[in-house]
C-alpha cells in the first residue's frame, strides 16, 4: 500500500506509526509545510485510559511518551481570593513540541518518509499517485474543503475568544482555573504544567471582554502584556510567552466545532480535526486524533477493500466522537455564559465546574474525593437552613422554604395526567395514587393539571376544581397526606384551551374526541394541529371569564387544604397560548410584543395571587423555549417572562419547555431542560424548579449542587415507583430518611441490600 498523510500533527504522525507496525511494506509519507519543531499550542492532555490504549498499540513510543509525561490529580479553582482544591482527577500531560518529537523519532525508525517544510495541497492532488490519502490537515482542512459536498461538514465557530500561551511559573500541584473580574470583563485562564518548568496558560474571555481591551487589533506583544498584568498576582513575576511569534498581528482565535457527516470519499479518508473536534476545555483533541489513528490503521488493514475500511473506521470512532462532542458542548457552553455563575459561592462555582460536562457527576466525585464532597454538601445543608450540628446528606435532602410552607427535602413528584377523574371528580385512584407518592418521602408532590371548568378540561378524564363535589374529593386527598406524611401538595391550575375536548392519552394523544366534542377557546383562532378543531379566538368577554374561573379554583384549592397551587402557563394550553407567538396573532393590547402577550396571562396571576393566602406560595409552570427558533419564545424570553410573574408574586418558577407547537424541534437529553431553569435562575435571580428527563439521584444532586434549580422535578421515575426518594436515598448511603412506621422493616432490609451490592462494587 502506498499511503499519504496529508498533515505532520499527532494525528497524522500516530497513523503513520500504526500502519507501518501492521504493514511493516507499506509505502507511507507524511507531508507538513512546517518546520519538525514548529507547533501550536503548548501541553497536551492525555487520560490513563488514553495511554493504556496507546500501550497496546505500540508499546515503544507509549513508553517514551510515558517518561515525558508531568502527572497530577487536583482541579484548583481561583476566584475573588479563594482557592479551591479538589483531588482524585487523574490527568497527565505533555509539551506538545516534546510529543511530535517522539512521534516524528519513532515514525522514522520504522521507516515512515517524513517531509517537512513542504506545501501541502488538497488531497485531490494525490489522490491518483496513492492508494490511500488522509487527510490529517487539520481545523482549516482544504480536503474537508474541496470536497465539501461528500463529507458535509457541521461548523458551529463558538462564542469565546482565546489565545495560547505559556509560561514558567509552574502549576504542578493542580489543573488550575483562574477568574479575574477588570474594568473591561472578567477574563480566565486554563493552565496545566506539562514539562518540569513549562506550564500552558491559555486565556479565554467572552467577546464583549475582547472587544473592550482591543484585543483584535493589537499585536501579540501588546495581548501578553496585558495578560501579564491581569494575573499578575498568578504568574510568581514569570512572563508569558508565545510561539506564534510567526503570525502578525491578534492571534486569539474562535474555536471551531467540526463534526461531518461522511469521513470519506473514494480513497481519502479524514483524520483528526479535519473530522472532528472537541473543544479544549476537556482536553481531549489529542486523544480523539489519535485513538482514531489506531483505528483507521486497523480497518485499513484488516479489509483490503476501502470503502468498507472506511466505513468499518467510521462506525467504530463516530458514537466515542459523539460522546466527547456532547460533553464538550456542555463544557464549553459552561464557560460561554460563566459570568452567570461567578457571583456563585466559591464552593458551589467548583462544584458547577467540575460538573459541567456532565461526565463528573455528584457520586463519580465522591469516589475521587471524599472529603471535598462532603464539605460541599455540609455547606450546601447549612446554606439551606439544616443547621451546622445536623447530619450531613446529599443536596436532594436539604429543606427549602417556600413563604410559609417548609419541605423536607427537594424532590418533587412532578404532574402527571391520570385521566381517572369522573366528571371533574378525584376519585379513589387519585387518593392512592397521589398518597402512595407523598409516603414515597418526596418533599413536593403536585397534582396534575386540575381544571376551571368544564370545558377547560383536556379531555373527559381530567379532574376539576369548579364543583362542590371536587372541593371535598381534593379535601379528602389533602388531608390524607397531612396526617399520615411528611410531604406538601400543590394543586396545578390550568385551562386546556385549544388543546381540549382530545382523548385521554392511552386513545390517542391530544387528539379530538370521536364525539361529545365542547368548543374550545383560545388566544387565536389557531387550531392545535390539522386534526383538531379551530379555536375560537378569546373574547374580552371570555378573558373575564377564564380569569374569574381561575379565581374561583385559587379559593377552592385553600379550602381543600392544598399548601400551594401553581398556574400552568405552559404547552399550549389557554395561559400559555397568550404568551407564545406561535399561537397568539391578535392585534389588540394582547398581541404582538412579549410585553403585551404576558398581560392576559399577569391579569390571571395576579387576580389568584389576590386570593391565595399570603403565608401560602404560588408557582407558575412555563414554557422556556418554544424549539421553534427566534419564531417562538426563546430562552432569553423565557428570562423576560420568569421575571414578569416574580415581580408579580410568583415565588418559584417551574421551568418546563416545549409542547405549544406541532412544528417544534425538540432537542432532547438527560436533564435537556435544565439549562432554561439554570438560565432563569443565575441571570434572572429566580427561583426554579428543573424538570425533564431528570431520572437519577444523581442528576438530582447535581442540578441542586450546582446551583442549576432550586427544586427537582421528576414524573416518569415517580410513575414506575412510588418510593424513589425512599429507594434513592437507600441507594446513596442516606440513613436519615424518615419511611412509614409500617414500612421501617422494608427499610432496613432495602439498607442492608444498598450497603451489600455497594461494597461488592468496592471488591
Amino acid at each position: 500500500m502506498r499511503a499519504i498523510c496529508l498533515g505532520g500533527g499527532p494525528a497524522g504522525l500516530y497513523f503513520a506509526i500504526s500502519l507501518k507496525l501492521r504493514q511493516p511494506d507499506a509505502d507511507v509519507t507524511v507531508l507538513e509545510r512546517n518546520k519538525p519543531d514548529d507547533t501550536f499550542g503548548w501541553g497536551v492532555v492525555l487520560s490513563d485510559e488514553t495511554l493504556d490504549n496507546l500501550e497496546i498499540n505500540d508499546p515503544v513510543s507509549a513508553a517514551t511518551i510515558r517518561t515525558h509525561f508531568a502527572y497530577w490529580d487536583d482541579i484548583a479553582l481561583h476566584h475573588k481570593g479563594h482557592k479551591i482544591v479538589s483531588s482524585g482527577h487523574g490527568f497527565c500531560g505533555i509539551g506538545r513540541h516534546r510529543l511530535l518529537e517522539i512521534l516524528q523519532g519513532r515514525a522514522r525508525e520504522l521507516g515512515v518518509n517524513l517531509q517537512f517544510e513542504t506545501e501541502v495541497h488538497a488531497a485531490s492532488h494525490y489522490m491518483d499517485d496513492y492508494d490511500l490519502v488522509v487527510a490529517c490537515d487539520g481545523l482549516n482542512s482544504k480536503t474537508r474543503s474541496e470536497f465539501e459536498d461528500a463529507f458535509k461538514p457541521d461548523i458551529d465557530v463558538r462564542r469565546c475568544p482565546f489565545v495560547w500561551l505559556g509560561t514558567h511559573q509552574k502549576f504542578d500541584d493542580a489543573f488550575t482555573f483562574i477568574f479575574e473580574k477588570t474594568d473591561k470583563g472578567w477574563i480566565w485562564v486554563h493552565a496545566y504544567q506539562f514539562d518540569d518548568d513549562t506550564a500552558t496558560f491559555l486565556v479565554e474571555c467572552t467577546q464583549e471582554t475582547f472587544d473592550n481591551y482591543g484585543f483584535g487589533d493589537i499585536s501579540q506583544q501588546e495581548t501578553i502584556a496585558i495578560c501579564e498584568e491581569i494575573f499578575k498576582d498568578h504568574l510568581g513575576g514569570h512572563k508569558l510567552m508565545t510561539n506564534a511569534n510567526h503570525i502578525r498581528g491578534s492571534s486569539w482565535i474562535h474555536f471551531p466545532r467540526v463534526l461531518c457527516e461522511h469521513w470519506s470519499h473514494k480513497n481519502v479518508v479524514l483524520l483528526g480535526d479535519a473530522s472532528a473536534t472537541a473543544h479544549f476545555s476537556i482536553g481531549s483533541g489529542t486523544k480523539l486524533a489519535m485513538e482514531s489513528a489506531i483505528s483507521l490503521a486497523k480497518h485499513v488493514t484488516d479489509d483490503p477493500n476501502l470503502e468498507t475500511a472506511f466505513q468499518k473506521y467510521e462506525d467504530s470512532r463516530r458514537l466515542e466522537v459523539l460522546r466527547l462532542q456532547s460533553a464538550a458542548r456542555n463544557s464549553v457552553e459552561w464557560f460561554e455564559d460563566v459570568e452567570r455563575y461567578l457571583d456563585l459561592d466559591p464552593v458551589q462555582l467548583n462544584y458547577s465546574m467540575l460538573t459541567r460536562s456532565q461526565r463528573i457527576s455528584h457520586e463519580n466525585l465522591r469516589t475521587r474525593d471524599p472529603a471535598w464532597l462532603e464539605g460541599a454538601e455540609k455547606w450546601f445543608m447549612e446554606q439551606a437552613g439544616a443547621g451546622a450540628n445536623g447530619p450531613v446528606r446529599a443536596p436532594m435532602f436539604a429543606p427549602f422554604k417556600l413563604r410559609g410552607m417548609d419541605l423536607i427535602n427537594r424532590v418533587v413528584v412532578s404532574p402527571m395526567a391520570q385521566y381517572k377523574a369522573v366528571d371533574g371528580t378525584p376519585t379513589d385512584w387519585h387518593l392512592i395514587h397521589y398518597g402512595e407518592r407523598a409516603k414515597g418521602g418526596a418533599g413536593l408532590v403536585y397534582t396534575e393539571m386540575t381544571c376551571v371548568s368544564p370545558e377547560g378540561r383536556i379531555t373527559p378524564g381530567c379532574p376539576g376544581l369548579y364543583a362542590p363535589e371536587h372541593e371535598a374529593a381534593w379535601l379528602r386527598l389533602t388531608e390524607f397526606v397531612h396526617a399520615e406524611t411528611e410531604a406538601k401538595i400543590c394543586c396545578q391550575i390550568g385551562h386546556s384551551g385549544r388543546k381540549g375536548s382530545t382523548r385521554v392519552g392511552w386513545e390517542g394523544m391530544d387528539q379530538p374526541l370521536t364525539k361529545g366534542n365542547w368548543e374550545i377557546v383560545s388566544a387565536s383562532a389557531i387550531p392545535w394541529s390539522v386534526e383538531n378543531a379551530t379555536p375560537r379566538a378569546a373574547t374580552r368577554e371570555d378573558m373575564d371569564t377564564v380569569r374569574d374561573q381561575f379565581v374561583a379554583a385559587a379559593k377552592m384549592a385553600d379550602r381543600a387544604g392544598f399548601d400551594m397551587i401553581e398556574l400552568h402557563a405552559a404547552h399550549g394550553y389557554f395561559i400559555s397560548s397568550f404568551i407564545s407567538p406561535l399561537s397568539n396573532s391578535r392585534e389588540d393590547d394582547y398581541g404582538g410584543s412579549l410585553e403585551n402577550r404576558m398581560r392576559y396571562p399577569l391579569e390571571v396571576f395576579r387576580a389568584m395571587r389576590d386570593v391565595w393566602p399570603a403565608d401560602k406560595p404560588m408557582s407558575v409552570r412555563i414554557s422556556a423555549n418554544d424549539w421553534a427558533g427566534d419564531d417562538g419564545v426563546t430562552p432569553e424570553d423565557a428570562v423576560e417572562i420568569a421575571a414578569m410573574f416574580a415581580d408579580a408574586g410568583a415565588d418559584i418558577i417551574d421551568v418546563s419547555a416545549g409542547q405549544t407547537s406541532t412544528e417544534a424541534q425538540p432537542v432532547y437529553g438527560r436533564m435537556f431542560q435544565t439549562p432554561f431553569s439554570d438560565r432563569i435562575r443565575n441571570d434572572g435571580g429566580i427561583k426554579t424548579m428543573a424538570v425533564g428527563n431528570i431520572y437519577e439521584p444523581d442528576h438530582v444532586n447535581s442540578i441542586l449542587m450546582a446551583g442549576r434549580a432550586d427544586l427537582v422535578c421528576l414524573a416518569r421515575p415517580h410513575l414506575s415507583d412510588p418510593y424513589w426518594t425512599l429507594h434513592a436515598g437507600a441507594e446513596i448511603g442516606d440513613r436519615h430518611a424518615k419511611w412509614p412506621m409500617p414500612y421501617e422493616a422494608g427499610r432496613d432490609q432495602a439498607w442492608r441490600l444498598a450497603d451489600r451490592a455497594a461494597e461488592m462494587e468496592q471488591v
